[in-house]
């Protein structure tokens, strides 16, 4: 699944042209390398999004193409949230 979409469908980000403007922006990143909005992604890759001045790391644990909104967490799991600032 692309990135962009996985960031849709698990609802951290809530539009995809918002989360393919992160990804243009040099704000996310997967396994510590700069990720396009088009890049496969795999269970078990760590994403790692910059929202201002709060960066949230989470691990991929689902790639489904559709989810509710209930189980859209499911999708990830956090790993850290940090504030810098």
């Amino acid at each position: 699944m692309r990135l962009d979409k996985f960031l849709k469908v698990s609802r951290i980000i809530k539009r995809r042209a918002v989360a393919n403007q992160a990804c243009d922006n040099a704000k996310v990143l997967v396994n510590n390398k700069t990720a396009k909005a088009g890049l496969n992604l795999k269970v078990g890759d760590v994403i790692e999004i910059k929202f201002g001045n709060k960066i949230l790391k989470i691990e991929v644990l689902s790639l489904t193409e559709t989810v509710g909104k209930k189980n859209a967490a499911s999708m990830y799991k956090i790993i850290s949230e940090e504030n810098n600032g």
